[in-house]
């Protein structure tokens, strides 16, 4: 790497560490640490949803998925536009949520459910959450081990010392200082991909990168081997519940002004989610056009070599200044992921399972220190965990599979739990345990337990169980407890 593209990356990095240094002074309390106090506007509302959501391993994830299933993987960012769009024309949920003036999901299952819902509901949100985000380090290693190959330093070092910042601001401004940092992430990321996408045209040709694919299943999801009918529902229902529950969503809406607020971030931010698929999977494209990809043999396509596929393109194609660019905004977009999820999961296990367990409120004050020391901890666990971690699974198919275990259940309770008043605790307990459901389809476990469905298929069956359950199991606290 040429020196200019260094100096560029420095600066960059030096700069969103003075940010979260300079934000620590604005944290006053633990509502302005875990949702800025509900002054969010529009504007930044967007560009921090939009930038925790376009992180690297967004990135790097729709680029493997552009390089194993082409034109047809643009349907997750479709599927994720629609979805989006129609919550932010209808406030379905969300809004509700932004009126109950609650701080998180869980907070909603203890007004709703009780207490012990929301402990319970916690801690599979937590163990959802921290299987999720344990595989962020690991991709991004990937990334910087084709970027920095030449670098002498090991690359678990390099990681370790992006990790050290991203914990500096997270811990010192908490989600101020990651909203304004989100903003700053965003635009550059954001403009990085931009111009690499117009370089990648410019270098291979539409001709070639069209001409390149001549069968159906390279445009068609329903034909395509990767997909099919029960990966795209899988898809409807992902894509609902990361718009809707997934906290470092839910936390954004929850964090703004107002409920008409929400409605207008989530039809903007609908915009953003297509672009965060769809430019990232056109670019695993071109890598594979540019690269001379076979098609769908198991060597071409091995979960490692479709994932350094990307970096090693842009590497190949960005001239001189730009590369430094694009490279700080890929950096950029990890440390955006990362600080909201730190923040998100330290602050839902202070919130939502310490508080309620304690037999004397906490302080903010107290709130605040536990919430950083629990970002140390959980940083520490996502760095061992990609050194350990050896499932055969696509980046994707891992974070569908560990959101489900959340989904599954939060959804039903989430749902019904508005809507419907013949719910209750009873209903709740057995909903979320059926989400427990979904872990069965990561891949050391299908090969422990000589599980032969598809990962889809379990999540699927996890969440059906789940909207059944949740009826029976209230039916039967009616009927046994005298649960109302």
């Amino acid at each position: 790497m040429h020196l200019i593209d260094k100096i560029i990356i420095i600066i960059y990095l030096s700069g969103i560490f003075y940010v979260g240094y300079y934000l620590r002074g604005y944290v006053t309390n633990f509502s302005d640490f875990m949702i800025a106090n509900r002054k969010m506007g529009v504007g930044l509302g967007v560009a921090s949803m939009a930038g925790t959501e376009l992180g690297l391993i967004t990135v790097m994830y729709n680029a493997q998925k552009g390089w194993t299933g082409h034109f047809a993987s643009f349907h997750i960012g479709l599927i994720a536009f629609l979805v989006t769009i129609l919550i932010g024309l209808s406030g379905f949920v969300i809004c509700k949520l932004r009126e109950m003036k609650v701080k998180s999901i869980p907070e909603f299952y203890d007004i709703r459910y009780g207490k012990n819902v929301r402990i319970l509901g916690a801690f599979f949100l937590i163990l959802a959450g921290v299987l999720n985000m344990g595989i962020f380090l690991k991709t991004g290693a990937v990334f910087l081990s084709v970027i920095f190959g030449e670098i002498g330093v090991g690359l678990n070092i390099v990681m370790f010392f992006l990790l050290i910042l991203v914990l500096s601001y997270t811990m010192m401004g908490g989600m101020l200082s990651v909203i304004v940092t989100d903003y700053i992430q965003f635009v550059i990321l954001s403009l990085g991909l931009l111009i690499t996408t117009f370089l990648a045209i410019e270098n291979i040709g539409w001709n070639k990168i069209f001409g390149h694919f001549s069968s159906e299943i390279s445009f068609n999801p329903i034909l395509n081997p990767d997909f099919g009918y029960d990966y795209i529902l899988w898809m409807v229902i992902i894509g609902f519940g990361s718009a809707v529950i997934w906290p470092t969503a839910a936390t954004r809406a929850l964090a703004m002004k107002d409920s008409e607020s929400v409605k207008k971030q989530y039809l903007w931010s609908s915009i953003s989610f297509l672009i965060r698929f769809i430019i990232p999977a056109f670019l695993g494209i071109c890598s594979f056009v540019y690269f001379g990809g076979e098609g769908f043999d198991g060597s071409e396509n091995s979960p490692e070599n479709s994932l350094r596929a990307m970096p090693s393109f842009i590497k190949e194609i960005l001239p001189l200044g730009i590369f430094g660019l694009v490279v700080a905004g890929m950096l950029s977009a990890f440390m955006s992921t990362n600080d909201s999820y730190l923040l998100c999961w330290s602050t839902i296990i202070t919130n939502d399972i310490i508080s309620p367990l304690c037999k004397t409120s906490l302080t903010s004050k107290q709130k605040i220190f536990l919430s950083r020391l629990i970002i140390v901890v959980l940083g520490l666990y996502i760095y061992y965990w990609g050194l350990i971690y050896n499932g055969t699974e696509d980046i994707w198919e891992y974070l569908a599979v560990t959101g489900s275990i959340y989904f599954s259940g939060a959804i039903s309770l989430v749902v019904f739990g508005l809507y419907s008043k013949s719910v209750n605790k009873y209903g709740a307990y057995c909903s979320l345990f059926c989400g427990f459901i979904a872990v069965l389809g990561l891949s050391p476990i299908k090969r422990l337990l000589s599980i032969s469905l598809s990962s889809e298929i379990i999540s699927l069956i996890g969440l059906f169980s789940a909207v059944f359950m949740i009826f029976v199991g209230s039916f039967c606290g009616r009927l046994f407890f005298g649960e109302e």
